[in-house]
C-alpha cells in the first residue's frame, strides 16, 4: 500500500471510531432518561462493535493503529518509519476531530464546542495509566499469539476498560484531544486534555518495555 492510502485509511479509521464514540454518547444520553450506567453501557458496546469492523476493515491497509501511542510503539520497535510517524499522528488527529464534528452535526449540536466534563485527579491519571498499558498489552500479545483476533481482543478490551477504569478508558491521544471539543457525554474539558495525554504515554512506554522483555523471553525460552 503507499503512505497516501494507508494515511486516508488511518483518516477515515479514526474518523469513524470518533463518529461511534460520540455519536453513541448522544444517543444513549438522550434515550437513557437520565440513567448513567445504561448511557455508558449504550456506549461502550456500540465502540467495541465499531473497534471491531474498522480494524478488520483497514488493519491490512495502515495497520489500523487509529492511535498515536500505538504508532509510536510500532515505530520504536521497527515497524513503522520515524517519518511516517509523525504523518500518521498528525492525519489520526485530523481524523479524530473530523469523527467529532460529524457526530456533533448528526444530533443538531455545533461541529465543535468545548467540553465542560472535568476529568482530573490521581485516581483518574492512573485510570488511564492502566487504560493505555492493558491496550498496548492486548495488541502486543495478540500479535504475538493470536494475530487474526487482535481486533475482536481490542474491542473486548476496550469494552470492558469504560467500566473497570476510573477515566472510562481513553487510551488514545488523538481521541482525547477530539473529545475535548464536545460538550457531550464523551467530553473531556480542554483543561483535563494534558493529564491525559501524559497518563496515556507513560502507560504506553510502561507496556512497551514489560513486553519488549516478556515476549522477547518467550521466545528465547521457546
Amino acid at each position: 500500500m503507499t503512505l497516501t492510502r494507508k494515511l486516508t485509511a488511518e483518516f477515515l479509521g479514526t474518523a469513524g471510531l470518533l463518529t461511534v464514540v460520540v455519536g453513541s454518547g448522544i444517543m444513549g444520553e438522550r434515550l437513557a432518561g437520565g440513567n448513567v450506567a445504561i448511557v455508558l453501557l449504550a456506549n461502550s458496546l456500540a465502540t467495541g462493535a465499531g473497534l471491531v469492523f474498522l480494524i478488520y476493515g483497514f488493519a491490512n491497509i495502515s495497520g489500523a493503529h487509529f492511535n498515536p501511542v500505538v504508532t509510536l510503539t510500532e515505530t520504536f520497535r521497527g515497524n513503522l518509519k520515524w517519518s511516517d510517524c509523525g504523518l500518521y499522528c498528525v492525519i489520526q488527529i485530523l481524523g479524530a476531530f473530523s469523527g467529532v464534528g460529524l457526530a456533533n452535526l448528526m444530533f443538531g449540536l455545533p461541529a465543535f464546542f468545548a467540553s465542560a466534563k472535568i476529568r482530573e485527579g490521581n485516581a483518574q491519571f492512573l485510570g488511564e495509566f492502566i487504560a493505555t498499558f492493558g491496550l498496548i498489552a492486548v495488541i502486543r500479545t495478540g500479535v504475538k499469539f493470536q494475530l487474526n483476533l487482535v481486533p475482536v481482543l481490542v474491542a473486548c478490551y476496550i469494552t470492558a476498560a469504560y467500566w473497570f477504569t476510573s477515566s472510562t478508558s481513553f487510551a488514545n491521544p488523538a481521541v482525547t484531544l477530539a473529545r475535548s471539543v464536545s460538550d457531550t457525554f464523551a467530553g473531556i474539558a480542554p483543561s483535563s486534555v494534558p493529564m491525559f495525554i501524559i497518563a496515556q504515554l507513560f502507560g504506553a512506554l510502561a507496556a512497551m518495555i514489560v513486553f519488549d522483555w516478556l515476549l522477547k523471553e518467550e521466545t528465547e525460552n521457546g
